[in-house]
């Protein structure tokens, strides 16, 4: 039985991943993986993800791994990243596609013509380092209000419960990009490349026991 389970469907960052939490747990037994029963074993797993969502749904269930990560989001410690906050979702607006469904809401693509609040447009995908405005989970212990993180997206997520917002960030307008729920915790920015905050992050979701 591994310590923590990183899902490998063929659509994650799986390398960045795996050494961030190999940094934060060097005595865990981490491992990056596309058993499902690896994954059902697992104490902690780990949802990465790039890429489009038609084809990380595509692969997920190519891979025989759906059910895996269903069980595990609802049973057990997980962490959600990029994708794997989208795919949680019911349905996306990028390729037009179902998601799994655990997480009432859905994503939606980011303004082509959006400007900041000085009239200049911002591109999409939104891509660097934003301040991020976060709730009191655990998860966020020892992380300072607008503590920076790393951003790289088209799609953002709109939940349809407002009780499961973590943490928010501005691109130019406010939108979502953490949310938790029992033992599910999920993010759209990249713990594993945002420095202190997220290698703090990752700390906090080893430790973390949710009852």
């Amino acid at each position: 039985m591994v310590d923590v389970a990183i899902v490998d469907y063929g659509m994650g960052n799986l390398r960045s991943v795996y050494q961030a939490v190999r940094k934060v747990a060097p005595h865990a037994d981490v491992c990056v993986t596309d058993d499902a029963q690896v994954i059902a074993n697992a104490q902690r797993v780990i949802f990465p993800g790039q890429g489009a969502m038609p084809d990380c749904m595509r692969e997920l269930e190519a891979r025989g791994l759906r059910q895996a990560v269903l069980d595990a989001a609802h049973n057990k410690p997980f962490l959600g990243i990029c994708i794997g906050l989208q795919m949680l979702f019911e349905h996306s607006a990028e390729g037009d596609v179902p998601g799994l469904g655990v997480l009432a809401g859905e994503v939606l693509r980011f303004d082509a013509h959006m400007k900041d609040a000085q009239g200049n447009q911002l591109k999409v995908p939104h891509m660097g380092w934003n301040g991020v405005k976060h709730g009191d989970h655990p998860l966020w212990a020892g992380i300072a209000q607008d503590a920076r993180f790393y951003f790289v997206h088209s799609y953002y997520v709109k939940p349809r419960e407002a009780g499961g917002v973590q943490a928010t960030t501005d691109y130019p307008q406010p939108f979502v990009c953490a949310v938790a729920r029992n033992n599910l915790f999920a993010v759209q920015f990249h713990p594993e490349k945002s420095a202190a905050a997220g290698l703090q992050l990752l700390q906090n979701f080893i430790n973390w026991n949710p009852v």
